[in-house]
């Protein structure tokens, strides 16, 4: 089934199949703890909202029958794979975060790890797990996911507080089958987070049509003033918004799971073709449509796609792992791990 036809499923998030012990090269030994998740952890074979099915998993750390588990990860690459367990695959080991890790996202300088826990709470660390403080916990009955850093350079002749109020961390929650981004000061400890509206005034006019406030998910930050790319999934449509003058939302075209370029230049996204989903990219001017498949032999599906920080590199989840591919789509996709997760770039 395409990420098209389950793209709009609200259920809780999904324990993934963990990282096995078997690395891609000679490295440190594994740190993985094979505990069972947290109470309040989804079932497994779940799906997280605006995301895609997750199947069953077997016991954590035990790679499949007659199968060596390679991590892919390295210093070099700076790719990481959150699991949806404990143990999270980075530097070609994995790193034991010592609660369940679902989504995890690094801030601009790589420093710090956002990610919903076992229970379901917004938590930020450092690199290696430690010094977790939680931002915000989630109320009852109220799925969160994909937490994303918004992130604006402050420029010449910018005040200060024009690039603090970017400061924050945008995710999805979902509560009673509505969708809604929500946002959070990065500073916060035990705040309560505010709902982001998406909207626009591009021509100062207060009756221009507005886009949609609810099924909104899946949101992603890039570039250098604070732009965030989202889905919405009634719509089936990938959304750009950008307040850092006067708010904007643009409707990039058809699409999920979308993800921003460091630069905030271009726009990598998936849309189902022909019975499997592709990973198309497209310029996030308004002024350019350069859409472009960049698998467009594909023969699995290609979802949940991350920029490498250079820009150059897209990594993508398949049913056998993590594949990379140049950005540009020069080549094909390549697997570089078969650990099942969330790929994520750390600066």
């Amino acid at each position: 089934m395409s990420v098209r036809n389950r793209f709009g499923t609200t259920a809780a998030l999904a324990v993934m199949t963990t990282v096995g012990a078997v690395l891609l090269s000679a490295c440190g030994p594994d740190n993985a703890a094979s505990d069972a998740a947290a109470p309040g952890s989804a079932a497994p074979g779940a799906t997280a909202p605006g995301g895609s099915a997750r199947p069953s998993t077997p016991t954590p750390g035990t790679p499949a029958p007659g199968t060596k588990e390679v991590n892919g990860t390295s210093a070099a690459n700076h790719l990481t794979i959150s699991t949806g367990t404990r143990a999270v695959a980075m530097n070609g080991s994995t790193v034991d975060f010592g609660t369940v890790v679902r989504d995890l996202a690094w801030s601009p300088d790589g420093k710090r790890a956002a990610f919903i826990n076992g229970n379901g709470d917004l938590v930020v660390t450092g690199p290696d797990g430690g010094a977790k403080v939680t931002l915000a916990t989630a109320p009852g009955g109220e799925t969160w996911s994909h937490p994303t850093w918004q992130h604006a350079a402050q420029g010449p002749g910018d005040l200060p507080e024009s690039a603090e109020r970017f400061d924050t961390i945008v995710f999805a929650a979902a509560r009673g089958g509505v969708l809604r981004l929500e946002k959070i000061p990065t500073k916060a400890v035990g705040g309560t987070p505010e709902v982001l509206t998406p909207h626009t005034s591009l021509d100062g006019s207060a009756d221009r049509p507005q886009p949609p406030q609810t099924g909104n998910t899946w949101a992603d930050a890039g570039g250098r003033h604070g732009e965030i790319v989202y889905a919405n999934t009634p719509a089936g449509e990938v959304y750009l918004y950008d307040d850092y003058i006067r708010p904007a939302t643009r409707d990039l075209g058809h699409g999920s799971q979308p993800a921003l370029s460091p630069d905030g230049e271009h726009v990598v996204f998936v849309r189902s073709v022909d019975g499997h989903d592709h990973l198309f990219t497209r310029s996030s001017r308004i002024d350019q449509q350069d859409e472009r498949d960049l698998t467009p032999a594909a023969t699995t599906d290609y979802t949940e796609p991350a920029w490498s920080p250079d820009g150059l590199t897209i990594a993508a989840r398949t049913p056998d792992g993590v594949s990379t591919l140049p950005a540009d789509g020069s080549a094909a996709p390549a697997p570089v791990s078969t650990v099942k997760g969330l790929p994520a770039y750390r600066p």
